[in-house]
């Protein structure tokens, strides 16, 4: 069993007591324990951004590396439409399901747009998967 990340909220003060308890659990050293502390009240897990507000309440929107190019699947390219499609659907799928502010979510969607119109993806590509939602 393989396990790349994992979301765990502990006291400031038992981080690193913590992380060395995970890491002698494996006598071989074949798995090690890392952590990440938010920074501005930010913290980025798999492909999410958690943002904790003053409030208390989390906010969660799309996080994309710095080094992320926004290349997808090119419309141009040899592919039947079903998988051209697919991604338009997935990447809207992905806002609406995971985007906690409306706000945020339309920019996000207006992102996507973009990025897939630099793809060369015409609008009815996604009039159809709207509408289809």
């Amino acid at each position: 069993m393989y396990v790349d990340d994992i979301f765990e909220v502990v006291k400031k003060s038992s981080v690193e007591g913590l992380t060395e308890f995970l890491n002698n659990l494996d006598d071989s050293g074949s798995i090690k324990f890392t952590y990440e502390m938010k920074s501005e009240g930010k913290l980025p897990f798999l492909d999410l951004l958690i943002i904790r507000k003053d409030t208390g309440a989390l906010n969660l929107q799309i996080y994309r590396k710095p080094t992320h190019t926004d290349q997808y699947l090119n419309f141009n390219s040899h592919h039947p439409i079903e998988h051209k499609l697919s991604v338009v659907r997935t990447l809207f799928d992905r806002s609406q399901s995971l985007i906690s502010d409306s706000t945020d979510r339309h920019a996000e969607d207006l992102h996507i747009e973009k990025a897939l119109r630099d793809c060369g993806y015409p609008d009815w590509t996604f009039q159809k998967i709207k509408k289809s939602r």
